[in-house]
């Protein structure tokens, strides 16, 4: 029972994964900056964990669904794997909100330019 938290993490981090390779948006769509921008959000992620720890804010609780390794003083190892699946879930959320917004805004556009008149004027030559 001791590892449950780390594998729901890991398990969280292919569904990530899959809806990512499905819709090619952050890691399908170019590996390499999604790679950086992993590591440069971990690395941030981590240097504030070690600011809170030194500054005795952040303290690891004991729990029974935790694997119980540590790898630094107050720093379980579910939480670098913790932090790297809230980036990728953050860039998935964030890349699929960019890609909704734009085909909404697309589709109004269209609408716009197909609409009455195709030209902007509503039907009686009255501007929109």
């Amino acid at each position: 029972m001791g590892a449950v938290y780390l594998a729901a993490l890991l398990v969280g981090i292919g569904c990530m994964l899959l809806l990512d390779a499905r819709f090619r948006l952050f890691f399908w769509r170019d590996a390499a900056a999604a790679a950086l921008v992993t590591a440069a959000g971990v690395a941030f992620l981590l240097m504030w964990d070690a600011a809170g720890i030194a500054s005795g804010i952040f303290l690891r609780g004991e729990s029974a669904v935790a694997s119980g390794i540590v790898l630094a003083p107050e720093l379980p190892l579910e939480e670098p794997v913790f932090l790297i699946f809230l980036v990728l879930c953050t860039m998935v959320l964030y890349t699929g909100a960019r890609r909704v917004l734009a085909a909404a805004s697309a589709k109004r556009v269209r609408a716009g330019r197909d609409g009455p008149g195709h030209d902007g004027r509503a039907q009686g030559g009255q501007a929109l």
